[in-house]
């Protein structure tokens, strides 16, 4: 197992859970969490490690599509929204411009995270639709279901923000593996 599976599938995914253990998944978000003093720590390290994760996974992925500076910039501002965001205290009582802007780019970094899969999913799709339509599928769902729990609670809940960030570390993770299996950089090595 690499460290790559180990955070995809144990870390991210414990580490999420574990932060919003014994919190109303639907009343409460992150933000809220980690503006509490006992959590305010493992917010950030929890911003970098999901973060850095996404940020290498696809990093790696975009440098095997040709014509791939929209894909690389929409990657680099997803990771530096999320860096300022999970920097940026969440206090609406005490620093309310803090707050909003906390939000606004909160909110800014996963668009550029989900736009940044989209543009990866799309161009790895038109160049092998058979191969990759199983992809483009799943983060139409993703994209499906975290609109429904947004609707359903009205809010970005953690419920919402916990199923978004591990469907989208198992796809990212199941793609990195497509793409970037030796069999397949090999290819590309020798063009």
């Amino acid at each position: 197992m690499t460290v790559l599976t180990i955070t995809a599938y144990f870390i991210i995914p414990v580490y999420t859970i574990l932060f919003a253990w014994g919190t109303n998944w639907f009343t409460l978000n992150f933000s809220i969490l980690g503006s509490l003093a006992d959590r305010k720590n493992l917010f950030l390290l929890w911003g970098i490690v999901v973060g850095t994760y996404f940020y290498y996974v696809l990093k790696r992925i975009i440098r095997t599509l040709p014509r791939n500076k929209k894909e690389k910039v929409c990657t680099t501002l997803a990771l530096m929204l999320l860096a300022m965001a999970v920097t940026i205290p969440y206090l609406p009582d005490t620093q309310p411009f803090h707050a909003v802007l906390h939000v606004v780019l909160s909110f800014a970094a996963s668009i550029s995270l989900l736009l940044s899969l989209y543009l990866v999913i799309w161009k790895l799709y038109c160049m092998n639709q058979t191969v990759y339509r199983p992809y483009f599928i799943s983060l139409l769902l993703i994209t499906g279901v975290s609109a429904v729990l947004f609707f359903l609670t009205g809010i970005v809940s953690t419920a919402l923000e916990i199923f978004f960030v591990l469907s989208s570390t198992f796809l990212l993770h199941r793609l990195y593996g497509k793409v970037c299996s030796p069999r397949i950089l090999w290819k590309y090595q020798r063009l």
